[in-house]
């Protein structure tokens, strides 16, 4: 297994090293990653629909042939403006829609447990692998090592200003800037709907505990907080594309192994 050094807040080198478990020595499997993504990102979408009586609550019978009148559904009686008036159908005023959205409509992708557990794992190897890393966009030339490794005191940082000292020590500060400069207004009618801004995906902190660290860095733009044992494929993925630049404590490195963790 190899060995790789673990850094403290200051950016300095710890002397003992740290022995990678065989969850970075996983094969490339793009694919996998891809389905597994996917079903995460399909078990965030809210189901939606329309009434089931929207459109049809009206009187309309169409008259059938021999009235010189086309065979839409109309309205019965007399004496108001919309009798004999054509309803219900799509197309006509008020009427129906044709082929609506169902909330009942199964949406979530399934995927199995152990091919789940083998694109968290193949996310993990790519991570610590520096071309997909920088393919992906991250700016890493002042990134010491990839993967990144860094003393547990890391978990226990209460402040956002010390957390984002922390990563400026650790070299990280470029792809900070990257996610901060790169924020932009969003196109479409998301604008209207509570999210207004895009902003690309930075860093992920990867913790055996939290002692704080998910609050203090949560405001960090574009940065990402998970306990180790809740990692999935989306955090390690975004977008579906492997490479996602990541910062381990060492208690996290020690609990994937430990624990057997996606394994």
């Amino acid at each position: 297994m190899a060995t790789v050094k673990a850094f403290t807040l200051k950016g300095k080198v710890i002397k003992e090293r740290v022995t990678l478990p065989a969850h970075f020595d996983t094969p490339y499997r793009p694919d996998v990653i891809r389905r597994a993504v996917l079903a995460v990102q399909s078990r965030r979408h809210q189901p939606h629909g329309v009434d089931e009586l929207a459109g049809k609550r009206n009187t309309a019978q169409s008259w059938q042939t021999g009235h010189g009148r086309s065979r839409m559904p109309r309205v019965k009686g007399s004496g108001t403006g919309a009798a004999n008036k054509a309803a219900f159908a799509p197309g006509t005023v008020g009427g129906r829609v044709a082929h609506p959205p169902e909330a009942r409509k199964v949406i979530v992708e399934r995927i199995n447990i152990k091919e789940n557990r083998l694109a968290i794992r193949s996310a993990i190897a790519a991570s610590a692998n520096p071309e997909f890393v920088r393919a992906r966009g991250h700016k890493i030339d002042n990134v010491p090592q990839i993967p990144m490794v860094v003393s547990d005191k890391l978990e226990s940082v209460t402040t956002t200003a010390k957390a984002f000292e922390s990563l400026i020590f650790l070299g990280l500060g470029d792809d900070l800037d990257r996610a901060s400069n790169g924020r932009s207004i969003r196109a479409g009618k998301g604008k209207m709907r509570g999210r207004k801004m895009k902003t690309p995906k930075s860093l992920l902190i990867v913790v055996g505990t939290d002692s704080g660290i998910v609050k203090a860095a949560r405001n960090l733009p574009g940065v990402d907080i998970a306990e180790v044992h809740g990692l999935n494929a989306d955090l390690l993925a975004p977008g579906t594309h492997p490479g996602r630049l990541v910062v381990w404590t060492r208690s996290a490195i020690d609990r994937l192994e430990k624990e057997n963790l996606f394994i």
